[in-house]
């Protein structure tokens, strides 16, 4: 099972403070108590590899990018547009209850 927890704003400004200073990946997931492989994804997915920050991790824009994955991530669909329709003409022609339809 999973058990881990997303960086928040906070830690992402830490780590930019603390990469700017130089401090090795290893350092910085010390400082914020999350494993190392946390901080070597968070820099390889908000660091650009050109343009003008290239190099550089900039806190607005890895929180930018973490927002737009996060509202565009596939959702888990419960119920079908033909699972919604069954459901309505059961209720509405069939009189059966919520608790009959489950």
């Amino acid at each position: 099972m999973k058990n881990y927890k997303q960086l928040c704003l906070a830690q992402r400004y830490q780590i930019q403070t603390l990469f700017d200073l130089g401090l090795s990946q290893i350092k910085i997931a010390e400082q914020l108590g999350v494993h190392r492989s946390t901080i070597s994804r968070e820099l390889s997915r908000n660091i650009p590899k050109r343009g003008k920050t290239a190099g550089r991790y900039i806190v607005e824009h890895a929180q930018g990018k973490t927002d737009y994955r996060h509202s565009n991530k596939s959702k888990r669909v419960l119920l079908t547009e033909h699972l919604k329709r069954r459901i309505e003409g059961l209720m509405k022609y069939e009189k059966w209850s919520p608790e009959l339809i489950v």
